[in-house]
């Protein structure tokens, strides 16, 4: 099978977690592309997507949701998994929670455009130069910690189980 690792990324941090899956399922025996979205104009071709984007005002970037909208032929009927990169982390309770809630309104404006295996929320790296001098300051008002968040070990399972799930589709083919 091949498989897609699509992703809209900010600053960085989504991309580095779309590398980190692509290189899992890699080192797993599956053939992979990781690309922007910006890159991926027929998505045609591939059988399998993971595909994330980092979320701003509890919303998948644009570019991300306009992927979706521009590659649903492609993705229908094909195994895909959706992960978003978020702020749960950076926060401290009881904003963290707040914000983990907000997965579920955030997977829901993504589903007229495809039906996920799974979906996942990351907190991704959070620096003051991306909030700006204000939305920093707010930010650390209301008990946000800058830095890099990212659960390279929850991502590694989560890479894990996708590939266990393509490994049983393949296996089914044959």
């Amino acid at each position: 099978m091949k498989v897609l690792v699509v992703y809209a990324t900010a600053e960085g941090s989504t991309a580095g977690i779309a590398d980190w899956i692509a290189g899992a399922l890699l080192a797993r025996g599956h053939d992979v592309v990781v690309r922007s979205v910006d890159e991926v104009h027929d998505a045609s071709a591939y059988d399998a997507f993971v595909i994330g984007s980092a979320v701003h005002d509890q919303a998948w970037l644009p570019v991300g949701r306009e992927f979706l909208t521009r590659q649903r032929r492609a993705l229908r009927g094909k195994p895909v998994w959706l992960f978003s990169v978020g702020l749960p982390g950076a926060l401290r309770d009881p904003l963290s929670r707040w914000a983990a809630w907000g997965e579920a309104d955030v997977l829901a404006a993504l589903l007229d455009d495809v039906d996920p295996v799974e979906h996942r929320l990351f907190t991704g790296a959070v620096t003051a130069e991306a909030l700006g001098r204000f939305g920093a300051l707010v930010f650390r008002l209301l008990g946000g910690r800058f830095g890099d968040f990212r659960d390279w070990a929850e991502i590694e399972r989560w890479s894990a189980s996708i590939s266990d799930v393509l490994a049983g589709i393949e296996a089914a083919r044959c």
